[in-house]
C-alpha cells in the first residue's frame, strides 16, 4: 500500500516530530520538579541520552513515545497499515537500541527507569496518586529496570 501524502508532504510532517521536550517529557519533569527532585537533562556523557538523569540516585529516566518504540499491549501503538514492513524494521531496532542503552546503563551502576507516554498522555495517564507512588518509590528504591506504564 502506498502512502496518501507526497513525499515532500509526509517529510515536512514528520521533520516535525521532537525527539527532545516532548509534551510526556515535560509533564514528568514538571511533576519531579514539584516533588523536590532535581535533575539533568540529556546527559551525552551516559549511554542512550537518557531523558532526565537524578545523579545523586543514579538513575536514568527515558520518557518513551509507545508508538516509536513499540511499547506492547497500549492503546498507544499500533502499527500503521501502509509501508508495514518500514515501520517493523524501523521500530524494531529502536527496540534493540533501547535493550542495549539500557543495560549498558546498568553496566555502569546506573537504575533504568521507563514512563511510558500513555502514563502521562491525557486519554490514559495514571492518576497523579499512582504516578507518584511509582515514579518517587522507582527513584528511592530503584531496581535495575522499571517501566511505568497505564
Amino acid at each position: 500500500m502506498t502512502d496518501i501524502v507526497d513525499r515532500e508532504t509526509r517529510s515536512r510532517m514528520m521533520s516535525g516530530i521532537r525527539g527532545k521536550d516532548t509534551k510526556p517529557e515535560l509533564v514528568v519533569r514538571r511533576f519531579l520538579h514539584s516533588q523536590g527532585f532535581r535533575f539533568r537533562l540529556h546527559r551525552k556523557d551516559l549511554p542512550g541520552r537518557p531523558d532526565i538523569v537524578l545523579p545523586r540516585y543514579k538513575v536514568a529516566i527515558f520518557v518513551n513515545g509507545c508508538f516509536w518504540h513499540g511499547h506492547q499491549d497500549c492503546n498507544l501503538f499500533k502499527l500503521p497499515s501502509s509501508n508495514t514492513s518500514f515501520w517493523q524494521d524501523k521500530i524494531s531496532k529502536n527496540r534493540l537500541r533501547d535493550r542495549a542503552k539500557w543495560d549498558e546503563l546498568q553496566q555502569i551502576g546506573w537504575s533504568v527507569v521507563v514512563v511510558w507516554e500513555c502514563a502521562v498522555a491525557k486519554k490514559h495517564r495514571l492518576s497523579p496518586d499512582a504516578l507518584t507512588s511509582v515514579l518517587v518509590g522507582a527513584i528511592r528504591n530503584p531496581a535495575p529496570l522499571t517501566h511505568i506504564r497505564s
